[in-house]
């Protein structure tokens, strides 16, 4: 498999993970030849005594200035619309959302944190329904018009909404989100049943999720969280209570199968999995240390058979 479809996730860099194992993870993801970085500007606000995010992109933006030739290597994808307020808005909304203040004031400010004149990917970070789509619509794709932004996505927003802000932007001439980020894993949790931490009301990958993408070849699936906090490999990590249905048993039999054969853990076989997919799905992956990291690395060596890949896709 490809290593440079991977997605390194830095939520927790400048935070739970300190700068030194931050950058010796980013040191290593890009001389195996990931290319892909995913952050956003509210990373983390819960982990920081301030209860604001940014340090994760201040993180980034040191490694960065340590070697200009890093920024030629990289690609920096970062979020903007769920930084919380320090007052509610007027709406009763906490979090900053995505009008177009917001969303130029939050570009001009992941740009100085990242220390770069341009971003490649800017994520609406979740919905916004206190503010016309067209208003964030507008806003996002005069970032691009600008030069300030490359490309843009989308994360934790409902598909029909996903196409009616697409459909805005192509009609007034403006880029459309061409990125989806919603959270996948092999494993699914039963319909309708909530899952610990998983708080956005439309930030699963479904069924429709899939078709969308299949039917539009410019937009690109990006997943979240795909290796279940690392439920597949520690036992001291069970995956929460949701995923635990007979579907999750006999799908696990046949990762365990084929993760067998190819003598890794069964997250090397998620993450090959999920890159074979049809559409493909990019995993983005979030680790805490050098030997995590390694680990999903081994995804290199990882090529499923047409056989494997028919087993794996079995329904549950």
């Amino acid at each position: 498999m490809d290593v440079s479809r991977l997605v390194l996730g830095t939520m927790y860099f400048g935070t739970r993970t300190d700068e030194r194992t931050s950058r010796a993870l980013l040191d290593r993801f890009v001389d195996a030849g990931g290319t892909t970085l995913d952050t956003a500007n509210c990373y983390s606000f819960w982990s920081d005594a301030s209860g604001h995010g940014g340090q994760s992109e201040e993180t980034l933006g040191r490694w960065l200035a340590a070697d200009g030739s890093r920024r030629d290597r990289v690609q920096l994808a970062t979020k903007v619309g769920v930084e919380p307020l320090d007052h509610p808005r007027p709406d009763g909304a906490t979090v900053e959302g995505l009008s177009a203040d917001v969303v130029r004031a939050g570009c001009e400010a992941s740009l100085r944190r990242l220390g770069v004149d341009v971003i490649d990917l800017y994520w609406a970070h979740g919905e916004d329904r206190g503010t016309p789509l067209e208003e964030s619509v507008e806003a996002f794709g005069a970032l691009v018009q600008a030069g300030s932004v490359r490309r843009l996505g989308v994360s934790n927003h409902p598909t029909w909404r996903v196409e009616r802000g697409r459909s805005i932007a192509l009609d007034r001439g403006l880029e459309p989100w061409r990125a989806l980020q919603l959270t996948t894993s092999y494993l699914h949790p039963r319909p309708g049943a909530a899952v610990e931490g998983k708080d956005h009301r439309f930030g699963f990958v479904t069924d429709e999720t899939i078709d969308y993408v299949a039917e539009h070849p410019d937009v690109e699936l990006w997943a979240y969280s795909p290796l279940v906090q690392g439920a597949y490999d520690r036992a001291d990590r069970p995956f929460p209570e949701p995923y635990e249905h007979p579907g999750s048993t006999r799908r696990l039999a046949v990762l365990d199968e084929v993760a067998a054969d190819h003598g890794v853990p069964r997250s090397v076989v998620v993450l090959a999995w999920l890159l074979a997919s049809r559409p493909q799905i990019r995993p983005i992956v979030g680790v805490s240390g050098v030997e995590q990291l390694d680990s999903a690395l081994r995804v290199a060596d990882v090529d499923l058979t047409p056989d494997e890949l028919t087993a794996l896709d079995a329904p549950a």
